[in-house]
């Protein structure tokens, strides 16, 4: 609780709008500011497509990964607290969103979302990301699959007539 409070609390990167939001109707009011007061979005969400009770195991690409166009995006993790806390931020910066099926060693099956973000200069080099991979802000970018329960409001595509 306290390392969620202490997330909110703190000041946006450089280019990043953020909120907490602790109601749908937060999230729904922030993500229409940020994309736009007149776009359509849609949310997309990670999905298991057959039930496990497999808490770890390896994953395989079963196919190509699909490259959702998304000129604009805010994601919401969900943030651990007695009540619902989600979150939420965009990023000026460039960013690429991909829809992946994937399969399990037991034969579980999974269509994740994952983010690239493509320019990582203004993170902190305390990040995580920047440990496991060992490189350094900037250096690189940096990729990541969205668990179950986080969301990720992009707009609508254009209809074509």
């Amino acid at each position: 609780m306290e390392d969620t409070l202490r997330q909110c609390e703190n000041e946006p990167l450089k280019g990043e709008t953020k909120l907490c939001a602790t109601s749908l109707e937060s999230m729904l009011d922030f993500t229409r500011a940020t994309l736009g007061l007149e776009s359509n979005f849609q949310v997309l969400t990670t999905s298991h497509l057959t039930r496990s009770t497999t808490l770890f195991q390896n994953y395989t690409f079963l196919k190509m990964p699909e490259e959702i166009s998304a000129p604009k995006m805010v994601a919401c993790h969900s943030m651990p607290y007695p009540y619902a806390i989600f979150y939420c931020h965009s990023q000026e910066t460039e960013n690429k969103v991909y829809k992946i099926t994937l399969g399990g060693e037991n034969g579980d099956s999974v269509e994740g979302i994952a983010v690239c973000h493509m320019d990582t200069s203004h993170w902190s080099p305390d990040h995580a990301s920047f440990r496991v991979l060992g490189v350094k802000p900037g250096a690189s970018s940096v990729c990541h699959f969205f668990p179950a329960d986080n969301l990720l409001w992009v707009p609508m595509p254009l209809a074509i007539e």
